[in-house]
């Protein structure tokens, strides 16, 4: 790598806006979960929660990212090839940040309004770089 390799403002624009769509997939789909069976009568461990969570915020990015990309007149098949093959390490580094966030501020999985920016904070910084680094060096995003 070149010593330029990370300042290139155009990739990490670009790197931003593919992480700020992959974030509001994974936000719907892990807050969503997480008051669900907060204000429910369901019951599970914060463990249980979390896992239930990241694996419905993995979702729900997929399924945004796909319609993105079907509203882009994108064929519905290949959309969601390439939504699937979006970076899971991005999208579980994401996922494991807010949750961790929400851990450490809330003693659990609580939706609490005031922890949500911080979480989301958390959930973009953390595989921004990662994703400005596949999109640099291997050409992929996701859009």
């Amino acid at each position: 790598m070149d010593s330029d390799f990370w300042s290139c403002k155009h990739t990490w624009r670009r790197s931003a806006t593919n992480t700020k769509w992959c974030l509001i997939g994974c936000a719907i789909g892990d807050f969503g979960t997480i008051a669900y069976f907060q204000f429910s009568a369901a019951s599970a461990s914060t463990l249980v929660i979390f896992l239930w969570a990241t694996l419905n915020g993995i979702i729900t990015s997929i399924l945004l990212e796909t319609y993105l990309l079907v509203s882009q007149k994108m064929q519905l098949s290949q959309a969601f090839k390439i939504a699937v093959g979006m970076s899971l390490i991005s999208m579980v580094a994401m996922e494991i940040a807010m949750n961790l966030t929400d851990y450490l501020i809330t003693g659990g999985a609580v939706f609490v309004w005031w922890v949500v920016p911080i979480a989301l904070f958390f959930g973009f910084i953390t595989p921004w770089p990662y994703n400005y680094w596949r999109l640099k060096k291997l050409g992929k995003a996701c859009h």
